[in-house]
């Protein structure tokens, strides 16, 4: 009843946009005729502009109006009124919640500009490296044609570089990156060493993975520490000999609590702990070993391979509980690494302790202006607004929406529900229609592709394991076409556009690759980079050195016949030769 006498709160937030949008509609017929000169030179007027006095909001029209000329004319796009309605709800520190496939990429570039006008710096903060560096390139040519600088940083970036970055208008990155670089720059010992100018304005894409479910996340600086290895293989020897507590009355060691993510030790774990390795006190100052154990125990009830984590080239590379990728270079702290490594029976590297930390959520509250778009935001608007005083609006979509939300169906077994989507994908595929199967785990993702090769189910996996992430793009560029059934865990939740019917675009450009760049041989340490010259190549001949599949591993640009069935005409090909 309160409702309908004062109307929907967000429809009246939404109203006081309508005369900007308006009025920006009214300017688009005076700077269409413009020339590119003319229209890159708007942003130097709106400087000079700023510099008199007028505020951002006083230019806002005519800025949104420019760059959606810039945008039409740079990448053939046209921002619809409801783009601009998000672009202004960024631009006055709110998140935006724009539904699947509504261009929250391209709404960015509205408040990025505006913001960026006064010369203090914007941060556009993805979640992953792939994205930062599709944005920085796509969204990036719309503001280097008006003028403005871009910078990316990406993992492996030397401080010289960033800082680069940084000094731009623009800034495109991940959030963990950002994140580092500040730890970074607080442990600097001179200024000449910080890398990052002060805090501005800052737009997260997919905030709520960022600010809510990734809030308590910490980042962390860590220095290394001697300690023997030893002591970890026999604490993992000792952790494997010890029983979890159970419901069957069986004697416990251990309870462990999963939610937490911690384990408790009972009175017998103590005894039968200090017995299996003959001390008497698992606490003894001079020869410590709780903490061993502890970590032991927690690798081998909470940290489960190809969930938490992989073994790649004999190392522990940890697996994104939230995107799904592997973050290679990244360990655990306080020993759990290591006990990790004395679990999987690999080299144990050195320990670390902490040197410098801050959560997600109190490095975000560091900006004076924070913004954020995302598919999923009303759910969680009143942890947003009591956390991040941040109000959550929600953008009508430009065309009603035709998709379908069935009901979901529960099975009393995990066995059973993997069978029946096994079966629903194998139906599906019978008759055509493309499907795309959500995991949250690499075993997973392969427990559901072993069922499907069961049924004779072609099907693509894309999951962190490096074989797989090799053909990310072209397996979510085809992802849509007739009959392709795609198993992806967590890692192409964000940010992927799957279109019906497959990329073409793409797949084209892949084919044209396979010809003037036949073959790339990557070697194992993934650092370096060699163009095979020649087919010839591929062997030794005269003393040359040659690649074997013992030194590397080979990658050509060829696509697969399975995911892009299509062969070129001769014509084509002698063009292309």
């Amino acid at each position: 009843m309160l409702k309908n006498l004062l109307g929907d709160p967000n429809s009246r937030k939404l109203k006081k946009y309508k005369p900007d949008v308006v009025e920006i509609n009214l300017l688009e017929e005076e700077i269409k005729p413009l020339s590119d000169e003319e229209l890159t030179g708007k942003t130097a007027e709106f400087r000079q502009r700023l510099e008199k006095g007028e505020s951002l909001d006083a230019i806002l029209p005519e800025a949104f109006a420019v760059v959606r000329e810039a945008a039409r004319r740079v990448l053939g796009m046209r921002h619809f009124d409801v783009q601009l309605i998000g672009g202004m709800v960024l631009h006055d520190g709110q998140i935006a919640e724009m539904k699947t496939g509504e261009g929250k990429t391209l709404v960015s570039t509205l408040p990025a500009y505006l913001n960026a006008l006064e010369g203090k710096g914007v941060h556009v903060v993805t979640v992953n490296d792939y994205l930062a560096r599709r944005d920085a390139e796509w969204m990036g040519q719309v503001h280097r044609f008006l003028g403005l600088s871009v910078g990316l940083i990406q993992q492996g970036m030397n401080p010289a570089e960033r800082k680069k970055n940084y000094d731009c208008d623009i800034t495109y990155g991940t959030n963990s990156e950002l994140g580092f670089d500040y730890l970074r720059d607080n442990m600097a010992s001179s200024m000449q060493d910080v890398v990052q100018r002060p805090f501005n304005y800052c737009v997260i894409d997919e905030v709520d993975s960022v600010l809510i479910d990734e809030a308590r996340t910490p980042l962390i600086i860590s220095g290394q520490v001697e300690r023997p290895s030893e002591k970890y293989v026999k604490a993992s020897q000792v952790a494997n000999a010890l029983r979890r507590g159970e419901k069957d009355g069986a004697e416990e060691h251990y309870e462990v609590d999963e939610k937490a993510r911690n384990v408790l030790l009972a009175d017998e774990g103590y005894i039968e702990a200090e017995q299996l390795l003959g001390v008497k006190d698992l606490f003894d100052p001079q020869d410590p070993w709780a903490h061993y154990i502890f970590n032991a125990i927690k690798a081998k009830e909470l940290f489960i391979k190809d969930v938490n984590y992989i073994v790649r080239n004999g190392e522990i590379v940890i697996v994104d509980e939230f995107t799904g990728r592997v973050m290679p270079g990244r360990r655990w702290s306080d020993g759990l690494h290591q006990a990790i490594e004395a679990k999987e029976g690999v080299e144990i590297q050195p320990e670390t302790q902490t040197l410098a930390t801050i959560t997600y959520q109190n490095f975000f509250l560091l900006y004076p202006k924070l913004a954020g778009m995302t598919g999923t935001a009303k759910t969680e608007e009143a942890e947003f607004e009591k956390i991040y005083n941040l109000e959550v609006t929600i953008v009508p979509t430009n065309r009603p929406t035709k998709r379908r939300d069935l009901s979901d169906v529960v099975y009393k077994t995990e066995e059973a529900k993997w069978r029946a989507i096994a079966e629903e994908c194998a139906e599906m595929h019978k008759i055509g229609r493309p499907v795309l199967v959500g995991t949250t785990s690499v075993e997973k993702s392969e427990v559901l592709s072993h069922l499907l090769n069961e049924r004779d189910v072609p099907h693509n996996l894309l999951n962190a394991k490096p074989e797989n992430v090799e053909r990310e793009s072209e397996i979510i560029a085809q992802a849509g076409r007739k009959g392709a059934v795609t198993i992806a865990t967590n890692m192409a939740g964000r940010g992927t556009d799957i279109i019906l019917g497959g990329n073409a675009d793409y797949m084209a450009r892949l084919k044209v690759r396979e010809y003037f760049m036949p073959r790339v041989v990557q070697p194992e340490d993934e650092n370096s980079f060699a163009i095979a010259r020649s087919p010839m190549s591929k062997g030794s001949r005269s003393g040359g050195k040659g690649f074997t599949p013992g030194d590397g591993k080979v990658k050509t640009w060829k696509a697969s016949p399975q995911i892009f069935p299509t062969e070129l005409s001769p014509d084509t090909e002698r063009l292309l030769r």
